[in-house]
Parts: structure tokens; sequence; C-alpha cells
């Protein structure tokens, strides 16, 4: 499932150049904005049939940590 996540964020960020990393902030990427926040958060919808409420959304820094919230709303 990381490697399935992963590569579809780089596409919602349309990185092409490097990848990403488990422990990487996302918030940190040069590419992440708004749209890409809600595109995002789309793409988690669709792909992994689990909505990350906004305020939850706000704690989590690295990709790891939306990962694991994916497999906590799932079970």
């Amino acid at each position: 499932m990381e490697a399935k996540f992963l590569t579809m964020f780089k596409e919602v960020l349309e990185i092409t150049d490097r990848e990403l990393l488990l422990e990487d902030n996302f918030r940190d990427y040069e590419e992440w904005n708004s749209l890409v926040f809600l595109s995002l958060i789309a793409m988690i919808d669709e792909e992994f049939d689990v909505i990350i409420e906004g305020r939850d959304f706000k704690q989590l820094k690295t990709n790891a940590e939306i990962i694991e919230t994916i497999k906590k709303l799932q079970s």
C-alpha cells in the first residue's frame, strides 16, 4: 500500500524528477498548496475509500502518517 500511495501522491504533486519517501514532511514539498491538498483528499477517498477530515489532516506531517491514518480508517 505504501508504494501505491507514494506513486499516486507523486502524480497528484506532478513530480517526475524525484522519489517521495515515507519520512518526508509533505508540507515541505515545493509543490504543496491548497489545490494539491484537495486533490490528495479526493485521491485518498477514490482509491482507498477513506475520508480524512480536515481537522485530522492538519495533525499529519509525514507521508507515513497519512498512510497510517488511511490504514486505521479502513479497519
